[in-house]
């Protein structure tokens, strides 16, 4: 029986079920279309690179990456354009991710196909965000 590939939601986001650890959020990132692929391969090594004890999970159809098992620092979502870092805790950093969320708290980084990735800006983010209190759902 031939695997079935997972459905991209709109705007191109995988639909993965909701599980914890490695393996659903690898299996998120080898399901992200196109230059997205990537993109989430970069960043997911990024994170491991730069919080070694990070826990994963795939959670609305987002992988999840935090530091207890319980909360999270960091989301990240396709859309048709661009990928969608989620600092939940993103009020807190230093200098602030460019876009505002409707909660305060929140933060958002876009990436977008041509983008280049400042691996430094981003370890620095996700190193002040892993050492924040976490987002708990």
């Amino acid at each position: 029986m031939a695997k079935k590939e997972p459905v991209l939601l709109s705007g191109g986001n995988p639909q993965i079920a909701k599980a914890d650890g490695d393996a659903p959020v690898q299996a998120y990132i080898a399901a992200m279309p196109e230059w997205k692929r990537g993109v989430g391969e970069q960043l997911d090594a990024l994170v491991e690179r730069t919080v070694p004890e990070v826990r994963k999970a795939v959670k609305w159809n987002s992988p999840l990456y935090g530091v207890d098992g319980k909360s999270w620092f960091l989301g990240v979502h396709c859309f048709n354009k661009y990928v969608k870092l989620s600092f939940f805790n993103g009020g807190g950093l230093e200098p602030l991710p460019p876009v505002a969320s409707k909660d305060p708290e929140v933060r958002y980084f876009h990436i977008h196909e041509d983008d280049a990735l400042d691996e430094a800006r981003l370890a620095d983010w996700i190193r002040q965000a892993a050492a924040l209190p976490g987002w708990i759902p």
